[in-house]
Formats: C-alpha cells, sequence, structure tokens
C-alpha cells in the first residue's frame, strides 16, 4: 500500500508550516521553496486543508497560513484525511473502513483489521511530535551550524 503524494506532501507542508509560523501567517511561497514543491500544488492542497479546517487563511499583506488548531491536537490522520479521496487498503473498501466484499469474503477481516490499524497508527501521531523530530533533525545537522527555522528563513 502507498499513500498518494497529496498526502506525503500535505504532512510535510504542515510540519513546515508548524516550524515556520512562530505565531504569524506564514506564505505558501516560503514552504513550497523550504520543501522543494510547486506553489500552485501546494496552494490546491491548502485549499483542501483549509475547507478541512486544518489551517485558517488569513488575506491581506503580511498574510498567509496558520495551523487552525495547536499543533497538539492535530493528528496526521485528519491532513491526509483532508486531501486523499481514500485512505484504504484495499479497493473493496469504504473510505470509512467497511469492506463491500460480501459477507462470504475469505480475506475481509485481515483488510479490515489492516485498515484499522494503519488509521490507529496514523492518528496516535500530531503535527507537535512530527514538528518536535524535525527540529531535533535541523539542529543535528552535521557539518554544519545548528539551523533555526524562522519565518521561512534558514540561519
Amino acid at each position: 500500500m502507498r499513500l498518494s503524494t497529496k498526502a506525503q506532501y500535505a504532512v510535510r507542508a504542515m510540519v513546515s508550516l508548524n516550524l515556520l509560523h512562530d505565531g504569524q501567517p506564514v506564505n505558501l511561497r516560503d514552504i513550497a521553496k523550504r520543501e522543494d514543491l510547486s506553489l500552485p500544488y501546494l496552494e490546491q492542497l491548502f485549499v483542501m486543508l483549509r475547507r478541512n479546517e486544518i489551517v485558517k487563511s488569513i488575506r491581506g499583506p503580511g498574510g498567509g497560513y496558520m495551523p487552525a488548531r495547536p499543533a497538539a491536537d492535530i493528528r496526521v490522520d485528519e491532513i491526509i484525511d483532508s486531501v486523499e479521496e481514500t485512505l484504504v487498503p484495499v479497493a473493496c473498501m469504504e473510505k470509512g473502513g467497511k469492506c463491500l466484499c460480501s459477507e462470504q469474503c475469505v480475506t475481509r477481516s485481515v483488510w479490515q483489521g489492516l485498515g484499522e490499524r494503519i488509521r490507529d497508527f496514523l492518528a496516535s501521531i500530531t503535527l507537535e511530535e512530527l514538528s518536535r523530530e524535525a527540529r531535533k533533525k535541523l539542529e543535528g545537522f552535521s557539518g554544519e551550524e545548528s539551523l533555526t527555522v524562522r519565518k521561512g528563513k534558514e540561519e
């Protein structure tokens, strides 16, 4: 099973947003540059994230995006669900994890169990945890100065 690039990029972008926002809105150009992502593609992802109340947008000069809630309250499964059509291990399952196969399907319990474990795993990880891990990695760059992420600049 493989997640789409939409899901992968959305999670990466949310970690960057959380690292960069420092209480202020972040311009998507800063995230696109930091993550080496296409700005138009990132804009599409953030429309979906905003619709699902993962981020909020601030208009006007100095505007941009901020997490809609504290990072500790945003789970990875929520981010993925915002941009994915469905997150299930096999085609015969609905988004909610219900198997559409007949009751006689021999492997039904396998796929349902796998889907539940995947969802539980993703729901157990918060944006704050991922951000904490990213900060540690940035601070631990070998052979370079410690990197501090502030407003889209690496100092």
